[in-house]
């Protein structure tokens, strides 16, 4: 599924000089529009946030269809609301791995991209663009940032570990920076070292840990922000 005509050298040399890369046309062509299209068309979207306990929560498709618009309103309000004193995020999510362990929804083409990117074929193009040889598994989810959803500031790193590098593969198309939406890496001062807008047809690696953070998208936005997001890990 990755590029073949990718200079994997070069990429690996960028990621050791920075800590990260943004790797272009990162996909065979015609495999990026089908994801494009999957998750702009077919993806029963849930919704992902951090719940009042602390803990991620993440409320499937037929969750939200149960929620009535009062509630859900009341839930928009609550999770604005404690973004301002502390560590929130809120933006739609389709968990792969879940889903396919599961086995629903086997006909999405996201279940063979998780396939592909823990085959030996993968897991080669994980470790040869970053220099680790010790990388093997990923993991994925699809996300689908609307009007007012964001990611604030942290660093990956969690309870877990096993994550060695981050990834974005990116299929929105014609974004503009005035949409919001950007991954923003911050440096160990709180500054805003380096900023990347969305862009199709693209691979974003970075190690973890690394500070970062993704803008909330404006209400204006001509699209969604559209991508497949995880980690490699080494365990």
């Amino acid at each position: 599924m990755f590029n073949p005509d990718l200079d994997r050298a070069a990429i690996r040399a960028q990621f050791r000089e920075h800590g990260r890369v943004r790797i272009d046309n990162a996909l065979v062509p015609e495999v990026a529009e089908r994801l494009r299209h999957c998750l702009l068309r077919e993806v029963p979207w849930g919704l992902a946030y951090l719940g009042r306990d602390g803990k991620g929560v993440t409320l499937r498709s037929d969750e939200m269809r149960m929620m009535d618009a009062a509630a859900r309103k009341e839930l928009s309000r609550w999770i604005q609301s404690s973004a301002r004193t502390g560590y929130q995020f809120a933006y739609e999510t389709y968990m792969i791995v879940t889903a396919y362990k599961e086995g629903r929804d086997p006909h999405l083409p996201l279940h063979r991209l998780l396939e592909y990117l823990n085959s030996p074929a993968g897991l080669r193009f994980f470790s040869d663009v970053t220099g680790l040889d010790n990388l093997i598994k990923a993991d994925a989810q699809a996300t689908r940032y609307l009007p007012g959803h964001f990611l604030k500031k942290h660093d990956d790193s969690g309870s877990t570990r096993a994550r060695e590098v981050a990834y974005v593969i990116g299929l929105s198309r014609n974004w503009q920076n005035e949409w919001g939406g950007l991954l923003h890496f911050v440096d160990d001062d709180g500054e805003v070292e380096d900023v990347l807008a969305p862009e199709f047809n693209t691979i974003s690696l970075f190690r973890v840990p690394k500070m970062h953070f993704v803008s909330q998208v404006a209400a204006f936005a001509g699209e969604p922000r559209v991508s497949i997001t995880g980690w490699a890990r080494s365990k």
